[in-house]
């Protein structure tokens, strides 16, 4: 298989650092790193913990809200949901907070899991309106097969799916507002562009979220325009007109997913799987999808930065753990095979195991990694390197 130019496709620079912070490298597209050798999301976190003020913050958000909120019962902002405990914290502080009508929408998954489903049961019994998008399985797994092979991510389709289905029902059900949880590029390190405002423009949506792609790729791939438009935003004149806004929680509120779990099993059924999620530490983020743990995987492979280094570089943002106690995680978990769904995985892709492998060594980069016998080596790593 054709191997692939991971700096060139992603812009990472050639010389590996670690934060002195927490366990995040430069290899994350986007981050970036100051003099002292501290990432952004690092900064941002020092930010928001030491100079905004929330309650002038949350008058902001009552604000807000008093100039969506809707008098008639219509709906009036939409929450992308899948019933975990991020969507499901945002969804109950606007509905029981706020005073808000919201309505909920939820991108199916790839392959559900039991837990992830009994979750999303549990959120929409504790009262919550719910628009489940299932897209037509069949091409649902041919870009799923195509994302894999030409992305190295098979999660692409369900990324374009989960942003743009609450684009659609915000034009479909006239709701201006779209209320996400956290902004991720400035809480795991990205592009900051809106690291100091409350929305997003739509257009970033593009840029941070399918990988550069335009629609032709697909239909150059053999998917028709009509099988395609499920996964795609609705037309541009249709998100102006209904003046479509996008806003983050996370600005209004200070964004910790331990505490939205913690808020969650109380307010809105949401329980934690029995077990840890492979290639990481936690048992309560990720849970809906079982085909997300090759998504992380690919990531590990692309990036050298695992769900592990995500997860432990929140926590140490957040004040859970130590700089070292991360690094320790990151070590024993970080790039883990997720083996549970293995075969699975491989049927729903249509790809033999052998498929699979080629496709993973054609994302090695040569600047990461290094061969020793029959098996592949990290060259750098935030244990050796402190």
């Amino acid at each position: 298989m054709e191997k692939r130019d991971v700096i060139k496709q992603y812009n990472l620079p050639v010389e590996v650092k670690f934060c002195k912070k927490c366990t995040i490298s430069n290899q994350r597209p986007r981050i970036t790193f100051d003099a002292d050798g501290v990432c952004s999301a690092c900064n941002y976190a020092t930010y928001k913990r030491e100079h905004v003020d929330w309650k002038q913050r949350d008058r902001e958000l009552s604000d807000l809200c008093d100039r969506y909120r809707k008098s008639n019962g219509d709906y009036d902002v939409i929450v992308p949901c899948s019933g975990g405990k991020d969507g499901g914290f945002v969804a109950h502080q606007l509905k029981y907070r706020y005073g808000m009508n919201p309505l909920t929408v939820t991108w199916a998954p790839l392959k559900a899991t039991e837990i992830g489903r009994r979750n999303l049961d549990a959120f929409i019994a504790a009262g919550f309106d719910n628009v489940l998008g299932t897209p037509n399985g069949k091409t649902t797994r041919r870009l799923t097969n195509l994302a894999l092979r030409y992305l190295g991510d098979p999660f692409q389709p369900f990324i374009y799916g989960q942003t743009n289905f609450p684009l659609h029902m915000a034009v479909k059900y006239n709701v201006p507002l779209i209320m996400y949880g956290e902004n991720g590029e400035v809480e795991y390190g990205g592009d900051n562009k809106n690291a100091f405002r409350p929305d997003r423009e739509i257009q970033d949506h593009d840029k941070h979220y399918f990988s550069g792609l335009p629609p032709e790729f697909w239909t150059e791939h053999g998917i028709s325009a009509a099988d395609l438009k499920p996964f795609m935003a609705p037309p541009h004149e249709q998100i102006v007109r209904n003046r479509t806004t996008i806003h983050f929680l996370g600005y209004y509120k200070f964004w910790d997913p331990q505490e939205n779990f913690y808020y969650c099993t109380e307010h809105t059924g949401f329980t934690p799987n029995t077990e840890r999620s492979e290639g990481t530490y936690s048992k309560y983020a990720s849970l809906d999808d079982r085909i997300d743990g090759y998504h992380y995987y690919l990531g590990f492979i692309k990036f050298g930065i695992g769900r592990t280094t995500s997860d432990a570089s929140h926590e140490i943002r957040d004040g859970k753990i130590a700089r070292e106690e991360g690094v320790a995680l990151v070590k024993r978990y970080d790039g883990e095979f997720p083996r549970k769904y293995f075969s699975e995985f491989l049927e729903y892709c249509s790809i033999t195991e052998q498929e699979f492998n080629e496709v993973v060594d054609s994302w090695r980069s040569p600047h990461l990694w290094e061969q020793v016998g029959s098996d592949w080596k990290l060259k750098h790593t935030v244990w050796e390197q402190g």
